[in-house]
């Protein structure tokens, strides 16, 4: 059976849009894997890989913190906002210390919006056919 090592395991979960990110943070030398891969691998854009570093530049922790998350639904840069709240709850959990820093950035906060349900007799949520005077 394999050893188990020392170190704690800090949870936190983010949503975003329909994509929900499980995400577990441990001490070590800044790996980010997700779904199984690097987040470089993982992400198309490099912008996608530094939104979800963001909480460990806010509480300067680059580099100090293994994660671990597991994402599903949405699109790519809803999941990546979805593992930056993991990661910012999962720091809260870690101390609490760093929510005041966390929460004055806007990172603690779960952006609530999301796509409006299309009515009927349009087209989309707001757009109406075209109008026809004559």
């Amino acid at each position: 059976m394999a050893e188990k090592k020392n170190a704690s395991v800090y949870y936190g979960t983010g949503k975003r849009k329909s994509a929900i990110a499980r995400v577990y943070i441990t001490s070590g030398e800044g790996k980010v894997v997700i779904n199984g891969k690097d987040a470089k691998e993982y992400f198309p854009y490099d912008t996608n890989v530094v939104i979800l570093n963001e909480p460990f530049g806010v509480t300067d922790n680059a580099g100090k913190f293994d994660v671990k998350a597991f994402v599903k639904g949405g699109g790519f840069s809803a999941q990546a906002e979805a593992v930056r709240l993991g990661i910012a709850r999962a720091l809260i959990n870690v101390t609490e210390e760093y929510r005041k820093p966390l929460r004055t950035a806007g990172l603690t906060t779960r952006d609530a919006r999301a796509k409006e349900r299309k009515k009927y007799g349009l087209k989309a949520a707001r757009r109406a056919p075209q109008w026809s005077k004559r």
